[in-house]
């Protein structure tokens, strides 16, 4: 029986260790960072770098998605979609998740000092402003969400950062790009899970209601994010080239998401705003691999 119990154990703490650190979030932007660095690399990749930033973008990620929940942890217990997480369910103490942000905090800013002094720079910049602006924002007013998407963009250009060790127009046009593809997206989420934020006092649309004035500036933002997207193919942007092929598909793919903004404006429901949600994430995926794959097939 013993034997279960701690096998059970294990996997609890396994599944809460993924939680306190946002597995599934912390992946997708590592691939982020990941790909600004293949997008910034001359010459042969260096693994060894590559490695490093992976380890490190985790580690700044978890920690700031730790750090987050400590502070949340009262607010969370309100909402359905985070009363299970560790802290606010009792299963970890808030000690054990200071030491795990803390931990996480500086094997982060290590690891990419590592790879070099400014990429160590941006990683601590992103960790502080998620933790210290972002997170106390929440509560009190829609524009969180822009300090918010600063984080939020910083691993795209990282790559380039650790890359280059430098930043300049081509990482400032992927910082660009990711700032404002944040706005559909967590508006997005923001009005499906409207009612669970509104539990924990939380009003992350810009109007703070669902509706035709958020669903316009997520049209606007959307579109924003488009032509940032094909800016590249211009050759304005430095190393930072896009083909006329490539810039089309990205085009193509974001004309996609902007059917979906136009279906939120139009019917204002949960379904669609899952969709856009859904497209959003799919739509900033597909561009990073095209970006990547044009640069090397070119």
């Amino acid at each position: 029986m013993s034997t279960g119990k701690s096998s059970v154990n294990q996997v609890s703490l396994i599944s809460d260790f993924k939680e306190i650190t946002k597995m599934r979030l912390s992946i997708s932007v590592v691939f982020s960072a990941l790909a600004g660095y293949l997008l910034g690399v001359v010459g042969q990749v260096d693994f060894y770098t590559l490695t490093l930033l992976a380890f490190g973008g985790y580690f700044m990620v978890g920690a700031s998605n730790a750090f987050n929940q400590i502070i949340e942890k009262d607010l969370d217990v309100l909402m359905d979609r985070t009363k299970n997480r560790p802290v606010p369910a009792g299963r970890m103490s808030v000690r054990s998740a200071f030491i795990i942000a803390t931990v996480f905090t500086l094997l982060g800013i290590t690891v990419l000092y590592i790879i070099n002094e400014r990429t160590a720079m941006y990683g601590a910049i992103s960790i502080f402003l998620y933790t210290c602006v972002y997170t106390p924002l929440k509560t009190k007013t829609p524009l969180a969400v822009f300090v918010g998407a600063i984080p939020g963009a910083i691993p795209f250009m990282l790559g380039w950062v650790a890359a280059r060790n430098d930043f300049g127009i081509e990482s400032g046009t992927l910082f660009a790009l990711q700032f404002f593809w944040q706005f559909p997206h967590f508006w997005a989420i923001g009005w499906f899970l409207f009612d669970d934020y509104e539990k924990g006092g939380f009003y992350m649309l810009p109007t703070r209601k669902r509706d035709k004035g958020t669903a316009v500036q997520i049209i606007m933002y959307t579109i924003w994010t488009i032509l940032i997207s094909i800016v590249p193919v211009f050759n304005v942007t430095g190393d930072l080239k896009l083909s006329v092929v490539a810039a089309v598909i990205v085009f193509l793919i974001g004309l996609v998401m902007l059917y979906y903004a136009f279906e939120l404006f139009k019917k204002r429901t949960t379904k669609a705003a899952k969709q856009l949600m859904l497209s959003s994430v799919i739509y900033i995926t597909l561009l990073q691999i095209v970006y990547v794959a044009d640069k090397f097939i070119r």
